[in-house]
């Protein structure tokens, strides 16, 4: 489901308007009521709800309809999750782990969008813009992925991205609101056993252990070990899906 559309065309839904565009504050693609009506029905089937929110308003929007359906429908382990969940309001960061709401994050597009974010929205609305860091610190369950084919399919990248935060234009060498970096350890656990959370796979996914598939990568360097600059250059020289090995680099 989508809530909304995207920041480089103007369509992603803010409280306010876009800085470069004082006449538009983006909009819904589906209409409040619309989204109510279907995210409740599909909670009521017992399906996990993902829906894609992007601007300030549409993550607003729709915190308040997971929080109404869930009292209405009843406590169970349901999950639901933002994908995207780029521009959030600053007095929505909580709201993520107080709801259990899983925001569904791409940290490739924060050194993507970073090089003209600000010109579109300004820069107080920068600082809760991939807001990794405030996630992480209020407890969110923050889950990454690529969001493949619109950003590259390779976790490694992300890492980096969300380690390091510098733009793809090299013009952040200290990050792009920098306060919003996180730790090598926090994005490696978003990149597995939190994404396996994400979609209840955590029992057989997300990390190594006995009884858990044999879902692993070899790489050529130590990411603890590098300066995180150096991250999006590593190797995979091995992958293990299943416990079988189907890729070597030799």
């Amino acid at each position: 489901e989508f809530v909304d559309g995207s920041l480089g065309s103007h369509t992603a839904a803010f409280f306010k308007p876009f800085t470069d565009a004082p006449m538009d504050s983006g909009f819904f693609i589906t209409p409040e009521k619309v989204l109510y009506q279907r995210i409740k029905s599909a909670d009521s089937a017992g399906l996990q709800v993902m829906t894609h929110a992007i601007g300030d308003k549409a993550i607003h929007t729709l915190l308040n309809i997971y929080e109404g359906v869930a009292k209405e429908n009843g406590g169970r382990d349901r999950r639901f999750r933002i994908e995207h969940a780029q521009h959030i309001a600053p007095d929505d960061i909580p709201r993520f782990a107080g709801l259990q709401v899983i925001p569904s994050m791409q940290p490739y597009h924060a050194i993507d969008d970073g090089r003209f974010a600000e010109r579109l929205i300004g820069t107080e609305r920068i600082k809760t813009t991939y807001a990794f860091g405030s996630l992480i610190n209020t407890k969110a369950s923050l889950a990454f992925g690529s969001d493949w084919f619109v950003a590259p399919p390779t976790p490694l990248e992300g890492i980096y991205a969300a380690v390091t935060r510098q733009t793809l234009d090299g013009k952040n060498p200290d990050g792009w609101v920098p306060e919003q970096k996180i730790s090598v350890a926090e994005a490696l656990k978003s990149y597995t056993i939190r994404a396996a959370y994400a979609s209840f796979e955590e029992d057989i996914k997300g990390s190594i252990k006995p009884g858990k598939l044999a879902d692993f990568v070899i790489l050529d360097k130590n990411l603890f070990e590098i300066p995180p600059t150096d991250i999006r250059n590593v190797k995979v020289l091995q992958t293990c899906v299943g416990g079988e090995f189907v890729y070597s680099a030799d």
